[in-house]
């Protein structure tokens, strides 16, 4: 077909539904299913701050690992950057939890959110590698990404009460005029509908419809206003934030890793761990597993050291000190968030999808994905 878009799914339309584009969706179906018991809640329940935060949020960051610390030739190859990355981005919050609690937090809270949408633009991006693009076609799309994104932040930031926070209560900054937002609103309704306007005309024109595309920019503008702005509550909130973002990561870094044992010259995991063994389909719980290790025992230091809360899951953690002086807690709080805050700097390096001969890219696509 002419001007076609060749293979665009990265494995196969069965696991790219599945994991990379159907959690978006289900996040937002749950949303309207529970909207009357959920749609104004004003906190999140032990199990689903279990299942959600700990199990999806936290366990993603931990993933990363296998993208970097854990590849013998990542490590080989960015040695300074993997080094430097977390000693600056530690020395860094130091001085602003220093310069106060709320200025550490909101500073994490807007790299965060920083975060969260450029990896929905990054998968926007796999998903055009093999498209032909005009200029006003990448206009639109990463138009659509970031205004749809953008817009209900700026809900967020010009509504309130809202029943629910990023990090910490007042980690938003506040007051933004109600104008500024309704602007924001109708652009990117605008520029959405220009968006799948012009993916029409190219389909009439007779190129052929890219689906998994298409699929990221709707997932995203559907679960970011449905989480922010259509509903005022905690538990929503935290599905749609937390699932369209940590299981198409944890999916992605797993496909990674499983056409890393078909590269030439494929490293080990560590010592004889080979990615071969590690992410075959009998070791997908040891990679959950592990995973759910990591994020229980930093939210075991959480509750331990600092929160004090949910103590009744974790066990031997309750019997650790709180740690109230000002002091300890500047370097202390920034170490405990040094995965999260590591993980969202890591990833503006090792995603680059503009870097056509990275190493990830050449592992990723080394088979078609038919």
């Amino acid at each position: 077909m002419n001007g076609g878009v060749s293979k665009p799914w990265l494995k196969s339309p069965a696991f790219d539904l599945t994991f990379l584009l159907a959690p978006a969706f289900v996040s937002v179906f749950v949303a309207f299913v529970f909207a009357r018991g959920l749609g104004h809640s004003t906190g999140v329940p032990l199990w689903a701050w279990l299942v959600f935060i700990v199990g999806i949020d936290v366990a993603h960051v931990y993933s990363t690992l296998f993208r970097t610390y854990f590849n013998a030739g990542e490590r080989r190859e960015n040695q300074a950057l993997l080094a430097l990355i977390p000693l600056g981005v530690w020395c860094l919050g130091v001085g602003l939890y220093a310069a106060g609690p709320l200025v550490f937090w909101r500073t994490l809270t807007y790299v965060a959110v920083f975060h969260f949408i450029r990896q929905q633009y990054g998968f926007l991006r796999l998903y055009c590698r093999n498209e032909s693009e005009s200029k006003l076609d990448r206009w639109l799309s990463s138009g659509a990404i970031y205004l749809t994104t953008f817009y209900p932040m700026a809900y967020w930031h010009a509504h309130q009460p809202r029943n629910f926070h990023w990090f910490i209560e007042g980690d938003l900054f506040t007051g933004l005029p109600v104008w500024v937002s309704d602007v924001m609103g109708w652009f990117s309704m605008v520029v959405l509908v220009l968006y799948f306007g012009n993916e029409a005309l190219k389909v009439y024109r007779g190129r052929s419809w890219n689906l998994p595309k298409n699929l990221v920019v709707l997932g995203t503008a559907l679960s970011w206003y449905v989480g922010i702005v259509q509903f005022n509550g905690d538990l929503i909130f935290t599905i749609t934030n937390v699932v369209s973002h940590g299981i198409p990561y944890l999916a992605l870094v797993w496909l990674y890793g499983e056409r890393q044992k078909n590269a030439p010259n494929s490293p080990p995991i560590y010592g004889k761990i080979s990615y071969a063994w590690f992410f075959s389909r009998r070791s997908i719980p040891l990679y959950i597993g592990l995973l759910l290790v990591f994020a229980f025992f930093e939210e075991g230091l959480w509750a331990g050291l600092v929160w004090r809360e949910h103590l009744e899951v974790f066990g031997v953690f309750r019997e650790l000190p709180e740690i109230t002086a000002r002091d300890t807690l500047a370097w202390l709080v920034p170490l405990l968030t040094l995965p999260q805050a590591t993980h969202y700097v890591l990833d503006g390096f090792i995603w680059k999808i503009q870097d056509t001969n990275a190493n990830w890219q050449k592992v990723l696509f080394s088979r078609s994905a038919g």
